[in-house]
């Protein structure tokens, strides 16, 4: 029940003293009465997109300063029956090799009025654990960049926690998604270079047990197959630059010579094999083999680098994932799930010879 504005309001040195005297914390309602307004009214003020003059906004910010007032968010989620709290998933395989996802990620539900609680794994086997753990939070819902199965789906269904899949393609599941179409931009990758005279292609994947990695992977092998190009070595890393390091030395050992281009499944992995290129193997890079990564991360602009590699459009990712899992949660029930997908940027780096010889004819 909406409570009454106060008649006249306390001063703030009054309101000290009571507090101090009873020898207990600040509350909402010790700031109503030194702005001079309603408990209800301090609480739409603490609350994002609330309605209220900036005139009792500027009051009840005042006292609360005045008061050092911190609202109670384990008491406003009793009455809401929300914590206001989305539970991010990453696995050290996924985004934690591309923290500008997760900045945006979190900035985005900030923006809304909610905050990030993240959960991290090993590798995306280890779901059922954190999943475990993410139901003792009471959560109002989930973005997860991790593979889920069917069972996984359904307990969301079943608790009614809203769930959105970030930059993951579960196949033949009803599941709110928001990803970058991996396949589709690995095979475009592989036209444009083989239009640039490339023949011989090898590629250093991430983890086999992660779908970003195993789309990109896939993409790319297939079109070098519809293009009747050699066969193409793969070597599996880690999403790390020492695997960039250890899978260039592989490749060239079962090839038995130097590739024409090195698809790499991310940018360290890229910086790995174009260091290894020039400091080990002494291979100029680009003119003698050419080098790509994927995600274009801070550091693969830097001079040393300047690498050629795929941009997810990022921002706009993120305000898709954070529009449409706060939308579950107001929603409260039921609603169509969405997928939506966005397509990579090409980044014209220093790495990759993009300009056909006169001698090779472009498809």
């Amino acid at each position: 029940m909406r409570q009454s504005k106060p008649q006249t309001a306390i001063s703030l040195a009054e309101q000290k003293a009571i507090i101090l005297l009873e020898g207990r914390r600040v509350t909402s309602y010790d700031v109503a009465l030194v702005a001079g307004v309603s408990q209800s009214a301090v609480s739409r003020c603490f609350k994002p997109g609330a309605s209220v003059s900036k005139a009792t906004y500027a009051r009840v910010m005042k006292a609360a300063e005045g008061l050092e007032y911190i609202p109670n968010a384990a008491a406003r989620s009793l009455i809401t029956r929300r914590t206001n709290i989305v539970a991010i998933v990453v696995s050290h395989t996924s985004m934690l090799y591309n923290p500008a996802a997760l900045s945006e990620l979190s900035q985005q539900l900030n923006r809304r009025g909610k905050r990030a609680l993240l959960f991290t794994m090993h590798h995306e086997g280890e779901i059922e654990n954190i999943l475990t753990e993410i139901w003792q939070f009471q959560v109002d819902g989930v973005v997860a960049a991790s593979k889920l199965n069917e069972a996984h789906v359904g307990e969301f269904k079943r608790r009614k926690v809203p769930l959105v899949v970030f930059n993951r393609h579960l196949r033949d599941l009803d599941v709110n998604t928001v990803l970058c179409d991996q396949y589709d931009a690995s095979r475009a990758l592989v036209t444009r270079l083989a239009a640039a005279g490339h023949r011989q292609f090898a590629l250093i994947g991430g983890p086999a047990q992660n779908s970003v990695a195993r789309e990109r992977l896939r993409g790319a092998l297939d079109r070098i197959a519809e293009l009747g190009l050699p066969e193409a070595p793969v070597f599996h890393g880690c999403f790390d630059y020492s695997s960039g390091v250890a899978g260039l030395h592989e490749l060239i050992a079962r090839i038995g010579a130097v590739p024409d281009t090195v698809i790499c499944g991310n940018d360290a992995m890229a910086m790995g094999c174009v260091d290894a290129a020039r400091q080990h193997l002494h291979i100029d890079v680009p003119s003698q083999m050419s080098v790509v990564g994927c995600d274009a991360v801070e550091g693969s602009h830097w001079l040393s680098y300047e690498l050629t590699t795929l941009k997810q459009p990022l921002h706009k990712m993120a305000v898709a994932t954070a529009d449409l899992i706060c939308g579950l949660i107001e929603a409260d029930g039921e609603v169509a799930a969405e997928k939506r997908v966005f397509a990579a940027q090409f980044v014209e780096g220093e790495t990759a010879r993009l300009v056909a010889p006169k001698a090779v004819l472009v498809a």
